[in-house]
């Protein structure tokens, strides 16, 4: 027997070290079994000594184990291991991820499966390039049905397992993306390849259409293990079933052994399709009867976890579950409310030097944030102290394709004959501009000794035409933005361009539309900085010369560290520089070296998404206001706020030792500065497990109508500023007022304004001229209002 082969009777070793719950699970009897692991509950070495237990004791055999991941890595993870525990080949075993396994049954059945035995898999810019051919090939319109919007369709339909003639056709935008889609089937098919969507649906299909393969897979693996269970898709869930069993008249009568292993409270990609519900159908639809909590955590002290605790339990769908630790509470939960998002990253510059001071590396530091855009202030602190850092599974803000493009439309106003940034964006957005027409224009510039902007004049036809109009548009820009400031020609820029509008088709493109938001922010707080002033001029350094600001300051009765007429001082050359030209060398500079390389000593930024399986000694979450992080986009739904308050769950359940939060009383937004309420996630955490290092105000719950603390002002804080429509921006935390307003409104009153309609009262804070309120209006969002300025009706 197999067990003897592998000395019967001596499983206990394996079992060794693990408590109560973990021991359980391994060793549970045959049947379907949910696992909920907690975070740092020690889930894939369950996994592992399950798999382990399986093989040694005789319930199995390697060929009748199908185990699935998410990753690779954790593949890999999980083979290196078992091939540690026992003496076994682990190479022809069925572990990998829902990819691999599919693309191994492919390979197995080609023939049935309609493919090439040899078939090719596209990986994601390898399937755009061929939709991009595609497009062309068929005259598909570019900008009403960009490829990458195609691209998003296609993935989308086949996760929910639609061929070309299963998507519902409403309009006529939809039969032409049906239409494409089939055009694109067969394009691949004529070639043999394979997009990754395709190998998990045309693997699901040779299932459901092939009795004998079906049932081939359900004899042979009697034990099925699902590893990050909650990130599971609709079409994943669905080709489990049909290993796992057969549906008949709506009942799934099931063979062998299925094990979920995940975490419902970590389920935080629904923006990829994952579907949290998965977990609960699973319990339904297959009858399970055995459930066992990994709720021992070995990862945080009690304080961090009694935080995470109490902040999931505000999620009512959930199958529920709390984390413990025996390594004590540690240290309490920091909380700090800055008075800017500039004081806020200097904050944490200021810590991070305290914990490498008290002999904390810097790699053990983590600072993490919702949106991407966050990290650009993060980053200029970082970089100014002289503190090595490494953006984790991303590029650092000035690095960030939509910035660069950006940056050269900024470069070519100042200089047109930068022929490095008229490459990267003459045709971006796509103008129809294509290679062939680059290198005629390049050609042409190499003979005329010129500029290829100059070179442009030269080519004729069609390509002439579109080159043409490109020039024009960045001449047009030139003179629209002259005796601007920064911001305006940043904002004018963005605009003309197309950039932004360009994203909106993007389904990932809403991060890169705030990082370009965030460009003008970077821009606004540079100039203030470097003391230009808000309003300071950008003139082009022809002009500038004109004027004689480049003579010497001193023969000009200036002070030379001081900016000029517009113009900066640049300390070494005595060159006045314009804020656009200074702003563009001080993005070059910040593109520079101080980001340390991997493995290197050095402070790890990222988003909470990225941070996912990840863990620190010591973890910063930051800017934790209403409308960013529950991010404005997830507030209208519960569904959505629930998903938000799983993606805090996460960023809190990374910590280890240390763990800080903070929000800003104002931060750059779009440009302008906003006053902001403090996230509501703040108010839901137990005070006992909190050390607040600033007085604590009024939160979200209190804007809302709940109990919350009091008022900390700010000495520093900037002067109220109206909005045209009443909008505060820039204001100051006002104290209560305590006498009867004159305004007659009170927290709960419904309200129209002239332009946004009908809202609710949420806050009032200040009396007289500085009163203002927090208004909810259901299509435009919360807003703060100066009541001096915006007249608000009362409705019956």
């Amino acid at each position: 027997m197999f067990s003897d082969e592998l000395g019967a009777g001596t499983h206990e070793p394996l079992l060794a070290g693990l408590n109560p719950e973990q021991r359980a699970a391994v060793t549970l009897p045959e049947g379907h079994a949910l696992i909920l692991a907690g975070a740092g509950s020690g889930k894939t070495r369950v996994l592992t000594t399950r798999i382990a237990w399986l093989l040694q004791t005789g319930r199995a055999t390697p060929g009748g184990i199908l185990a699935v991941t998410f990753t690779n890595k954790a593949a890999r993870e999980m083979l290196t291991r078992l091939s540690g525990m026992l003496p076994i080949n682990v190479r022809g075993m069925w572990i990998g991820t829902f990819h691999g396994l599919c693309n191994r049954m492919l390979r197995a059945h080609h023939k049935l499966a309609g493919l090439p035995q040899a078939f090719q898999i596209l990986d994601q810019q390898d399937q755009l390039s061929a939709i991009k051919r595609l497009c062309k090939q068929h005259q598909v319109d570019d900008q009403r049905f960009p490829p990458k919007q195609l691209q998003q369709f296609i993935g989308s339909c086949k996760e929910e397992g639609m061929r070309p003639r299963d998507v519902p056709q409403h309009n006529p935008a939809m039969r032409r993306q049906a239409e494409i889609y089939q055009l694109y089937e067969e394009q691949c098919q004529r070639e043999g390849v394979a997009d990754f969507g395709e190998l998990m649906l045309r693997s699901f299909e040779l299932l459901r259409d092939n009795d004998p393969i079906r049932m081939h897979y359900q004899r042979r693996f009697a034990h099925i293990l699902v590893d990050e269970f909650q990130d599971t898709n609709r079409l994943q869930y669905r080709w489990l079933k049909q290993l796992a069993g057969d549906e008949q008249n709506g009942q799934l009568r099931t063979m062998g052994s299925v094990m979920a292993v995940g975490d419902d409270d970590q389920s935080i990609y629904a923006f990829r399709g994952a579907r949290v519900g998965n977990m609960q159908d699973f319990v339904r639809e297959f009858d399970v009867r055995q459930t066992i909590k990994l709720e021992e955590n070995y990862r945080s002290y009690s304080n961090i976890l009694d935080c995470a605790n109490a902040l999931i339990a505000h999620n009512a769908r959930r199958l529920g579950k709390n984390l413990r630790t025996a390594q004590g509470p540690g240290e309490p939960v920091r909380i700090f409310e800055a008075a800017s998002d500039f004081a806020e990253a200097q904050w944490m510059v200021d810590e991070i030097r305290a914990l490498t001071s008290a002999g904390m590396a810097r790699q053990q530091i983590a600072v993490l944030y919702r949106s991407n855009a966050q990290s650009r202030v993060i980053e200029s602190a970082l970089f100014n102290a002289g503190v090595s850092y490494r953006v984790y599974g991303g590029l650092r803000f000035f690095e960030r394709a939509e910035i660069k493009h950006a940056l050269a439309y900024l470069r070519l106003l100042e200089n047109v004959h930068d022929d490095t940034s008229f490459v990267r964006v003459v045709n971006f957005p796509p103008r129809g501009i294509g290679a062939r027409t680059l290198e005629q224009l390049q050609d042409a510039a190499r003979s005329a000794g010129c500029s290829l902007h100059d070179a442009a004049a030269q080519i004729k036809g069609a390509a002439g035409a579109k080159l043409g109009g490109f020039v024009a548009l960045i001449e047009v820009l030139r003179e629209q933005t002259q005796g601007q400031s920064l911001r305006a020609i940043i904002e004018r820029m963005l605009d003309a361009s197309g950039l932004v509008e360009h994203y909106r088709s993007d389904k990932e493109g809403e991060d890169r539309i705030e990082n370009l938001h965030e460009l003008v922010n970077a821009a606004e707080s540079f100039v203030v900085q470097e003391g230009f002033g808000r309003d300071a001029v950008a003139l082009p350094l022809d002009e500038q010369r004109g004027s004689g600001l480049t003579q010497s300051p001193v023969s000009q009765g200036l002070d030379p560290s001081q900016p000029a007429a517009g113009g900066f001082i640049d300390q070494d050359t005595g060159e006045t520089l314009s804020p656009l030209v200074a702003f563009l060398t001080h993005a070059a500079l910040e593109a520079g070296d101080n980001q340390a390389q991997a493995g290197q000593d050095a402070v790890q930024l990222m988003t909470v998404h990225a941070s996912k399986g990840l863990e620190f000694d010591a973890v910063f979450i930051g800017g934790l206001e209403e409308g960013l992080f529950p991010h404005d986009n997830a507030m209208s739904d519960q569904a959505g706020l629930e998903e938000e308050r799983r993606l805090m769950y996460v960023a809190i359940t990374r910590a280890r030792q240390r763990l800080y939060l903070s929000h800003a009383q104002t931060r750059m937004l779009h440009g302008q500065t906003r006053y902001n309420v403090r996230s509501r996630f703040l108010d839901e955490l137990p005070q006992e497990a909190l050390k607040w290092l600033t007085p604590q105000r009024a939160g979200a719950a209190q804007a809302r109508g709940g109990a919350g603390g009091g008022f900390s002002a700010w000495s520093d804080a900037a002067p109220s500023r109206f909005g045209s429509k009443g909008e505060v921006f820039a204001s100051p935390p006002v104290p209560p007022q305590k006498a009867q307003p004159a305004h007659g409104l009170r927290v709960g009153l419904a309200v129209f304004h002239t332009k946004f309609g009908e809202g609710k009262v949420l806050a009032i804070e200040g009396s007289g001229d500085d009163a203002r309120a927090q208004v909810h209006f259901p299509r435009h969002g919360t807003k703060w209002l100066a009541l001096a300025v915006a007249k608000l009706t009362v409705v019956d």
